[in-house]
Protein backbone atom coordinates (compact mmCIF):
# COMPACT_ATOMS: atom_id res chain seq x y z
CA UNK A 1 0.00 0.00 0.00
CA UNK A 2 1.73 3.13 -1.19
CA UNK A 3 0.36 6.54 -1.99
CA UNK A 4 1.05 7.52 -5.59
CA UNK A 5 0.95 11.00 -7.14
CA UNK A 6 1.49 11.08 -10.89
CA UNK A 7 0.99 13.44 -13.80
CA UNK A 8 -1.42 11.94 -16.32
CA UNK A 9 -1.14 14.75 -18.85
CA UNK A 10 -0.62 18.51 -18.88
CA UNK A 11 -2.74 19.97 -16.08
CA UNK A 12 -4.17 16.60 -14.97
CA UNK A 13 -2.81 14.68 -11.99
CA UNK A 14 -3.72 11.42 -10.26
CA UNK A 15 -3.50 10.81 -6.52
CA UNK A 16 -4.12 7.20 -5.45
CA UNK A 17 -4.57 6.76 -1.70
CA UNK A 18 -6.32 3.39 -1.87
CA UNK A 19 -5.85 1.45 1.36
CA UNK A 20 -5.44 4.51 3.57
CA UNK A 21 -7.87 5.46 6.33
CA UNK A 22 -8.76 8.90 7.68
CA UNK A 23 -7.19 11.35 7.96
CA UNK A 24 -4.51 10.29 5.45
CA UNK A 25 -6.54 10.65 2.21
CA UNK A 26 -7.51 14.20 3.20
CA UNK A 27 -3.94 15.11 4.18
CA UNK A 28 -2.47 13.72 0.94
CA UNK A 29 -5.17 15.46 -1.10
CA UNK A 30 -4.40 18.79 0.57
CA UNK A 31 -0.66 18.39 -0.07
CA UNK A 32 -1.24 17.39 -3.70
CA UNK A 33 -3.51 20.39 -4.33
CA UNK A 34 -0.84 22.70 -2.91
CA UNK A 35 1.52 21.55 -5.69
CA UNK A 36 -0.92 22.33 -8.51
CA UNK A 37 -1.56 25.51 -10.46
CA UNK A 38 -4.93 27.19 -10.54
CA UNK A 39 -7.17 25.39 -13.04
CA UNK A 40 -5.34 22.06 -12.81
CA UNK A 41 -7.37 18.90 -12.25
CA UNK A 42 -6.64 16.37 -9.51
CA UNK A 43 -8.22 12.91 -9.66
CA UNK A 44 -8.24 11.34 -6.19
CA UNK A 45 -8.83 7.59 -5.88
CA UNK A 46 -9.62 6.17 -2.44
CA UNK A 47 -11.52 3.27 -0.88
CA UNK A 48 -12.35 4.58 2.60
CA UNK A 49 -16.00 5.77 2.55
CA UNK A 50 -15.53 8.13 5.50
CA UNK A 51 -12.82 10.00 3.55
CA UNK A 52 -15.54 11.17 1.17
CA UNK A 53 -16.94 13.56 3.77
CA UNK A 54 -13.60 14.89 4.97
CA UNK A 55 -12.21 15.47 1.46
CA UNK A 56 -15.48 17.14 0.39
CA UNK A 57 -15.49 19.42 3.45
CA UNK A 58 -11.84 20.39 2.90
CA UNK A 59 -12.49 21.22 -0.76
CA UNK A 60 -15.53 23.33 0.17
CA UNK A 61 -13.55 25.19 2.84
CA UNK A 62 -10.67 25.92 0.44
CA UNK A 63 -12.82 26.79 -2.60
CA UNK A 64 -11.62 23.88 -4.75
CA UNK A 65 -14.72 22.54 -6.54
CA UNK A 66 -15.27 18.80 -6.91
CA UNK A 67 -16.48 18.59 -10.49
CA UNK A 68 -17.19 14.86 -10.54
CA UNK A 69 -17.72 12.11 -7.95
CA UNK A 70 -17.92 8.45 -8.96
CA UNK A 71 -17.97 5.18 -7.06
CA UNK A 72 -16.99 1.91 -8.70
CA UNK A 73 -16.35 -1.46 -7.06
CA UNK A 74 -15.63 -0.01 -3.62
CA UNK A 75 -13.38 2.73 -4.97
CA UNK A 76 -14.28 6.39 -5.05
CA UNK A 77 -12.93 8.87 -7.58
CA UNK A 78 -13.18 12.61 -7.01
CA UNK A 79 -12.13 15.04 -9.73
CA UNK A 80 -11.11 18.29 -8.06
CA UNK A 81 -10.39 21.55 -9.87
CA UNK A 82 -7.69 23.64 -8.21
CA UNK A 83 -9.09 27.10 -7.46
Amino acid sequence: MAMTFTKKEEGVYLLDVTGYVCPHPQIYTKKALEKLKSGDLLEVVFDNPSSSESVSAMCDANGNPIIEKTANGGKFIFKIRKA
